[in-house]
């Protein structure tokens, strides 16, 4: 039996990251919108961190990336336009520090992301590894003389055939050594 040995790829399409990009994009607006009236002294950027943790819903490390791009552009653009306030060393060390979070953030959320993708992958592999194994579990009926089993129809066959037919097994012929004095005597004499 062939198998498809490819490593099998997750789809980047999932019901849940239908509403991620709009979610992402109007909390993003908002966070703007509220940094942009409120002095500088605020920490309003690091607001920016729930929308990289809600790209995790996205199950994209791409989309992660882009949207820490967006929120740390969106994060010096507040501290260029929101109202002045604040001590300036204060004002810009509180902006490099949500920027540092925010690809922290992302960065962590791409490991997530890789890991569960991995996981689902193995998961996957796993049931499709399972359904193709064939197990003989159970007793056997089998005959003292002959060494037939009795299949489930209640039919005598050779014990070749019954696991050839309910395994991966295949047979290869021979004879052993006992078999070759007891049938062969002449020929057994020869080989040794």
């Amino acid at each position: 039996m062939e198998t498809d040995s490819s490593p099998t790829k997750l789809s980047d399409k999932s019901p849940r990251s239908k509403w991620c990009f709009p979610s992402c994009i109007i909390l993003s607006g908002a966070i703007l919108a509220f940094d942009l009236f409120i002095p500088l002294g605020a920490a309003a950027s690091m607001l920016y961190i729930i929308v990289v943790f809600i790209s995790f819903w996205g199950s994209n490390s791409k989309f992660t990336i882009l949207l820490a791009l967006l929120t740390s552009f969106l994060t010096l653009f507040g501290f260029s336009f929101s109202p002045s306030g604040g001590e300036f060393w204060k004002v810009a060390f509180n902006r490099i520090l949500s920027v540092v979070i925010i690809w922290g953030t992302a960065f962590l959320t791409i490991k997530i992301l890789s890991i569960d993708e991995a996981r689902q992958i193995a998961m996957q592999d796993r049931e499709k590894a399972l359904e193709e194994v064939r197990i003989l579990r159970g007793t056997l009926p089998i005959c003292a003389s002959c060494k037939k089993i009795r299949d489930d129809k209640g039919y005598w066959k050779q014990i070749e055939g019954y696991i050839k037919d309910h395994s991966e097994a295949d047979f290869s012929h021979g004879i052993c050594p006992d078999c070759m004095e007891k049938l062969y005597p002449d020929i057994a004499a020869k080989l040794k």
